[in-house]
């Protein structure tokens, strides 16, 4: 088994809008070791991240971190180990347009 060390996604996505940051591709399984926010504006914010088994439709259950505040100007940071297999999708929700999302880990192939 081979395992890829990489960025798995970053977005900036629409304000109030549920985006998909990194499915995990088939035939494979991956750490997502990292995931940081990113507030580019001078005011406050929160933001949303959840895991969808299988590309789940979102629901309560799959949300990992739920309208956190991030403050203006700041990154915040999860080291988390979070494990997923194929098909599971990393979904972040930010309140502005203003945040941006990282998301680092393994494939494992």
């Amino acid at each position: 088994m081979a395992t890829t060390y990489k960025v798995l996604g970053q977005s900036n996505p629409a304000a109030t809008t549920n985006t998909t940051l990194y499915t995990c591709p088939s035939s494979t399984q991956t750490v997502i070791s990292t995931i940081t926010i990113c507030n580019q504006a001078g005011t406050s914010g929160t933001y949303r991240i959840a895991v969808r088994p299988n590309g789940a439709a979102i629901a309560t259950e799959h949300y990992i971190v739920y309208d956190a505040a991030i403050l203006a100007n700041t990154t915040t940071a999860y080291t988390l180990g979070i494990t997923i297999d194929a098909s599971d999708v990393l979904t972040v929700y930010a309140s502005s347009t203003s945040l941006s999302f990282s998301a680092f880990g393994s494939e494992i192939a």
